[in-house]
């Protein structure tokens, strides 16, 4: 629940617009709710679809983790921020996805499912240059342990901060870094390795699969 330590986390600063809606929502203001998903949804649809690899489930766990919220509402400590909470929710839905149906069914929804598109303004060309980069992040994100990806995407691609990502995996913020870290190095040889083999940038196969990077 969101009644764990925040210490760290928005200190000092405005309370989000995802804040507010979840106090007015925790207070009884169904109305609350539409500004409180339309806030979330997106971040968590995003976080859950690069886990599991397809838009339904993706889907899936959005749903399930508003509904989780639902049911916990009056739980949630007023002046706590949301957005770790919501994130950590989400998580432990995708854990459960991914044991349940196992990474290679997963992993079977074809690429085109992500829920980013390139734009229709960029010329065609940096739109595939585009897409193939994004390809071949996702290829090595999923080279990585479990514990550095969670790691780098929650605080490099989600923009969490530092005290979140640690609530969210509770673990400590000096654990977090070290694991970012470690995901940052260990993306950054992959890149170097596909710019250096043009054979290996087309290949389905990651040469980072000889030996994965581990907490």
């Amino acid at each position: 629940m969101a009644s764990g330590d925040t210490t760290g986390v928005g200190e000092g600063c405005p309370q989000s617009a995802a804040d507010q809606a979840m106090e007015r929502y925790a207070d009884g203001d169904a109305a609350a709710f539409s500004t409180l998903y339309d806030e979330l949804a997106p971040r968590l649809f995003r976080f859950a679809a690069r886990q599991l690899q397809s838009r339904a489930a993706a889907e899936d766990v959005v749903q399930q983790a508003f509904l989780q919220i639902h049911l916990a509402r009056d739980q949630f400590t007023r002046g706590a921020a949301v957005l770790p909470w919501a994130y950590a929710i989400a998580r432990r839905l995708v854990i459960d996805a991914t044991r349940r149906r196992g990474r290679e069914e997963l992993r079977a929804n074809p690429a085109d499912e992500a829920p980013e598109e390139a734009s229709g303004a960029a010329a065609a060309d940096e739109a595939l240059d585009r897409k193939r980069s994004e390809a071949a992040l996702g290829r090595d994100l999923l080279t990585l342990s479990p514990a550095l990806r969670e790691s780098f995407e929650l605080l490099k691609v989600e923009g969490l901060s530092v005290a979140e990502t640690a609530e969210v995996l509770g673990i400590t913020r000096g654990m977090v870094k070290v694991r970012a870290h470690r995901a940052t190095v260990a993306l950054r040889t992959a890149q170097r390795r596909r710019e250096r083999s043009p054979v290996l940038a087309r290949s389905d196969v990651h040469p980072s699969e000889e030996g994965k990077a581990h907490t």
